[in-house]
C-alpha cells in the first residue's frame, strides 16, 4: 500500500535521514508537531536509534520533537508487534473484517496502550496506512 506524506512530514523525513543515515518509509507528524512517528526499513531500526539511543536523541534535539521509531515489517502481524514495542506481543491475528487482535502480556498492557493511548492510536493509524487494517484491539 502506498503512503502519502504531507509536505511537513517529507521535510522531517529528510532531516531525520540526514541525521541518522536511515531514509524513512513513512513519517507522521503528531501531537501538533511535537512528536514524529518514523517508520524505518526492516533491519535499520538499530542504525536509526544508535548505541544507547544516541542517534535518535541527536535527531530529537536537532528537530525539536520527540521521535517514535518503528521498524517496518512485511506482514500486518509483525508490523503491529513492532508498533507496540517494547510491549511483549505474544501473537497477532487479523480478522477478515479488518481488525487486528494483539495478544499482549498482561504486565505490558499499559506499555502497549501508552500514555493517553498514544502507542495504540499510532499502531492503529500505521496499520491502516500500510495494510488497510481498520482497527487494533488488545487481548
Amino acid at each position: 500500500m502506498a503512503v502519502e506524506l504531507t509536505d511537513e512530514a517529507r521535510q522531517y523525513a529528510g532531516r531525520f535521514a540526514d541525521v541518522t543515515g536511515v531514509t524513512p518509509r513513512d513519517c507522521l507528524v503528531r501531537a501538533g508537531g511535537e512528536r514524529l512517528a518514523v517508520v524505518v526499513p526492516s533491519g535499520e531500526k538499530g542504525t536509526a536509534v544508535g548505541p544507547a539511543g544516541a542517534t535518535v536523541e541527536r535527531a530529537e534535539r536537532l528537530l525539536s520533537v520527540s521521535i517514535d521509531v518503528i521498524e517496518y515489517a512485511d506482514t500486518p502481524a509483525d508490523f503491529l508487534a513492532n508498533a507496540l514495542a517494547p510491549a511483549a506481543v505474544r501473537g497477532v491475528t487479523v480478522s477478515r473484517q479488518g481488525v487486528a487482535f494483539a495478544e499482549v502480556v498482561e504486565t505490558d498492557r499499559g506499555v502497549a496502550v501508552g500514555e493517553d493511548g498514544h502507542r495504540i492510536d499510532l499502531a492503529r493509524e500505521l496499520l491502516a496506512r500500510h495494510f488497510g487494517v481498520d482497527d487494533v484491539e488488545l487481548t
